[in-house]
């Protein structure tokens, strides 16, 4: 990248090199921090002639016209699930457990498709396989730091868990064991352990639109908090 390009990019700017290798064109993250910003950063942005994949993340209260009128499209809406140990709602099974010798590539199985109500699948500029493909890196790369568990049924791969901290980061079950009422007790242990960890609080992002997870997270006690609306624009 150019130097010209990398200090008009150093204020509103962030590269998403995560998803550049999937998309194989230049991807950004526009940063705002108010409504001000909005317009500010969008009209530097056509000034600038950079070229691209951009997502934005605003306030749902926002004016988004000024979005609409230079070719954003909206993806999706992202809440925050939260909870402490102290609000958690814990269902036990004894047949559930965690495992951390699984293979990468029985985890990758598991992870393929499973990740639908995403933004990037839901970008009509993106191939559904090639979100699929950035869902497979991301696990990847949080496999290989040791961040994901996975969820056992009977000794039986059943899922995944992937966290950092104390967000949760992936989660997910294989088809045999989706819609059967099972996921709660897979999240009970997986969040249980978390809080094992010392955290006070875990915390995660789910699209609003993926109701399924989102009746999970109440289920379990979790509260939500800072919705986003994503938006994105491709620039060729």
């Amino acid at each position: 990248m150019n130097s010209s390009l990398t200090k008009k990019k150093d204020s509103y700017l962030k590269e998403t090199p995560w998803d550049n290798k999937i998309l194989n064109l230049p991807t950004f993250e526009i940063i705002i921090d108010s409504e001000k910003d909005l317009c500010l950063n969008i009209n530097q942005l056509k000034k600038s002639k950079i070229k691209g994949h951009f997502t934005i993340k605003i306030d749902p209260l926002w004016n988004t016209k000024i979005l609409l009128e230079n070719g954003f499209y909206y993806c999706d809406t992202l809440i925050q699930p939260y909870s402490s140990s102290e609000k958690f709602i814990y269902y036990q099974c004894d047949k559930v457990n965690l495992g951390q010798k699984n293979s990468l590539e029985e985890l990758i199985n598991i992870c393929e498709g499973a990740f639908k109500y995403d933004r990037f699948h839901r970008d009509f500029n993106v191939k559904k396989k090639k979100a699929d493909l950035r869902y497979n890196s991301w696990l990847t790369q949080l496999f290989n730091e040791d961040k994901v568990w996975g969820l056992m049924y009977e000794k039986k791969l059943a899922g995944f868990w992937a966290f950092s901290d104390n967000q949760i980061l992936l989660h997910a079950l294989s088809p045999d064991y989706r819609g059967k009422g099972m996921a709660k007790y897979f999240w009970s242990l997986a969040c249980q352990e978390m809080f094992k960890l010392g955290y006070q609080e875990i915390i995660s992002s789910v699209s609003a639109s993926n109701l399924a997870v989102v009746n999970l997270y109440s289920s379990l006690g979790f509260k939500f908090k800072n919705p986003q609306d994503i938006y994105h624009l491709l620039i060729t």
